[in-house]
């Protein structure tokens, strides 16, 4: 297959784009991450979400450790070229390392972030 497709989106000035990855079944989203180029053609070549960290200048494949993989059902981009969004199904129903189901579990409620969701695992458990 032809990588063409990886030229239209607009890459920031480091080579990435911003990626919300979408729980396909719920709608729910999980979390917010970066790929590069190399990540998403990966991503769409095995079918599971590979990212880019930019705290450890690598990719990594979601849930290599934790076994909490994101089988990628589809793959959307904005009307700016510039966010992708991946409908996943997730392993483990875990997507946070915290051991949350999903990343965004604090709320702004009177001018203080309070945390909302359970750890569903702990991260020690999970992390070895």
């Amino acid at each position: 297959m032809s990588t063409a497709w990886l030229d239209e989106l607009r890459w920031t000035g480091d080579g990435l784009v911003p990626v919300i990855a979408q729980e396909a079944s719920s709608g729910q989203v999980l979390m917010f991450a970066w790929m590069n180029r190399e990540a998403l053609a990966l991503t769409v070549t095995e079918g599971y979400a590979v990212y880019w960290s930019r705290s450890r200048q690598k990719l990594w494949r979601k849930g290599e450790e934790s076994g909490h993989r994101q089988k990628v059902m589809e793959i959307r981009l904005d009307c700016d070229e510039d966010v992708v969004l991946l409908k996943v199904e997730q392993a483990g129903g875990i997507a946070c390392h915290t051991g949350r189901h999903h990343c965004f579990f604090r709320v702004l409620r009177d001018g203080a972030w309070v945390t909302v969701d359970p750890v569903l695992k702990d991260p020690e458990a999970i992390y070895r």
